[in-house]
């Protein structure tokens, strides 16, 4: 039984570059076996994919996953616990966007808004020249990009599809239906999920 503070996770694993546990798919095989460790419950993990790099022309393609795990740990504490296991793969945090060992991003916990709406608000609407240049200081949650991600949405579909946004009041499932085919289309299965 859990406590009633434990809050579902949504995690998203990518990683383009060979890490400290091997190549791409190794990589995010391991982390996924580690960021399940965190859950109080049983993880779900999705499938893996690939990925084109974001954005186009920043490096190999990526394997993608995603996984729910269950918590009550605060975003802050979870967050650190994801840079932890960034940092055992062998991570550097040197060029936004670019090839990296392994990307932990945590997309959201529970239906909190962090820090508020108003930031929240002001990152969601930010340009993509202005994401290549401002870099926020504090977690934000949920991730302000996600709903235009079909790397992060198609692999949530896997394991919370009805995890319903509490900014856009639209589950991850309707969120994702409303890409771009051709967006959707990019993200190609490369291992089936774990079995619950």
């Amino acid at each position: 039984m859990t406590s009633p503070e434990c809050k579902i996770a949504l995690i998203c694993l990518g990683s383009n570059e060979e890490s400290a546990w091997g190549d791409a798919m190794a990589t995010v095989q391991k982390a996924m076996l580690k960021v399940g460790a965190l859950s109080e419950l049983p993880a779900k993990s999705s499938a893996l994919y690939a990925t084109p790099a974001f954005p186009a022309g920043a490096g190999p393609d990526f394997v993608n996953a995603a996984m729910a795990i269950f918590t009550t740990l605060s975003p802050s504490a979870l967050l650190e616990h994801l840079h932890r296991i960034e940092a055992a793969a062998g991570r550097e945090r040197t060029k936004r966007w670019g090839q990296r060992t392994l990307d932990l991003d945590l997309i959201a916990v529970g239906d909190g808004i962090l820090p508020d709406a108003e930031t929240y608000a002001y990152w969601r609407d930010l340009s993509l020249q202005e994401q290549m240049i401002e870099t926020p200081s504090q977690l934000i949650l949920p991730h302000p990009r996600m709903q235009d991600r079909a790397f992060v949405l198609v692999p949530l579909c896997d394991v919370a599809p009805d995890w319903r946004h509490p900014v856009l009041g639209r589950s991850v499932a309707r969120i994702c239906a409303d890409l771009p085919l051709a967006a959707r289309a990019e993200v190609t299965p490369l291992v089936a999920p774990n079995a619950p």
